[in-house]
């Protein structure tokens, strides 16, 4: 993998991580819809990454970026923002590793690449789930 790309996905990584860090904005919703919110926004986003991964695509995952900044700032995403949010922290990280992991899965040795992320993120994917599955 060359620099360029390595850097692409570690300012990628960064700016999402400290743009959810910052961001405090009104909650629009009962916090007990933010499971269902997350999946959904997840279910949409996660076909175009997997076209984008198969494609070799990096410009979506700026868009995919934007997306999820603009997800996050709707519900007072970290838990300091919206601590209702806390209980539903799966739901919160796989929002915020979905882009990593699909980044990772097209520059595998990323400086953000760990082993253990694609793992977590799909454990998290699928609490989220059972998550917005309970009536």
């Amino acid at each position: 993998m060359n620099r360029t790309a390595c850097r692409t996905a570690s300012r990628v990584a960064l700016s999402i991580a400290a743009a959810l860090a910052g961001h405090a904005t009104a909650q629009p919703t009962a916090a007990d819809q933010f499971p269902a919110a997350a999946t959904s926004f997840l279910g949409a986003e996660l076909p175009q990454m997997e076209a984008a991964v198969a494609a070799r695509d990096r410009d979506y995952f700026e868009a995919a970026m934007g997306r999820t900044l603009e997800f996050s700032e709707n519900w007072g995403f970290k838990t300091r923002a919206n601590p209702a949010l806390a209980r539903y922290a799966s739901c919160t990280e796989a929002v915020s590793d979905f882009a990593i992991v699909g980044l990772c899965r097209l520059m595998p040795k990323g400086e953000v690449c760990e082993p253990g992320l694609a793992p977590r993120f799909d454990a998290n994917l699928q609490r989220c789930r059972d998550l917005a599955a309970k009536p």
